[in-house]
């Protein structure tokens, strides 16, 4: 996973859990389901970097 791919996975992840909390914190629904939307972007970007590194390690060796 490449240095600019982690973060650009933290950050979604990071944004996602401030809107949440901003979100909960005024009751506002679609802000909490923004943040949580997000988040599970950042997940997915950082999975499908996981995967990447795992096929490059096995073409590796």
């Amino acid at each position: 996973m490449g240095a600019s791919d982690k973060m650009e996975a933290g950050i979604d992840k990071a944004k996602g859990k401030v809107k949440e909390s901003v979100g909960e914190m005024t009751d506002n629904e679609k802000l909490e389901a923004e943040g949580k939307l997000d988040q599970v972007k950042g997940d997915a970007k950082s999975a499908v970097e996981n995967a990447k590194d795992g096929f490059k390690d096995a073409f590796d060796k």
